[in-house]
């Protein structure tokens, strides 16, 4: 039987960039996960020929380390130094 409270239920710290994009925290790392889609979709921020990059609105250069476009792997690794 699977851990109940694994390390991806687990509440995380938000910063305040991140709190800007997902609202504010904490939330396990799942939840942020899903509610970063949910605005990059929203705010048609995918790229339509490479749906792999995203390209960042104001809100999330400070996320990405002022990075224009991203893809989605190096996403996950850049929203990790915003969580603890």
């Amino acid at each position: 039987m699977a851990k109940e409270n694994s390390a991806f239920m687990k509440p995380m710290v938000i910063s305040e960039e991140l709190a800007q994009v997902v609202g504010p925290g904490p939330m396990p790392r799942s939840e942020v996960v899903k509610k970063l889609w949910v605005y990059i979709k929203k705010n048609e921020l995918q790229d339509p020929q490479n749906k792999r990059n995203i390209k960042a609105d104001e809100n999330l250069k400070k996320v990405f380390g002022g990075k224009e476009v991203v893809n989605m792997f190096e996403m996950t690794k850049l929203v990790s130094k915003h969580l603890s």
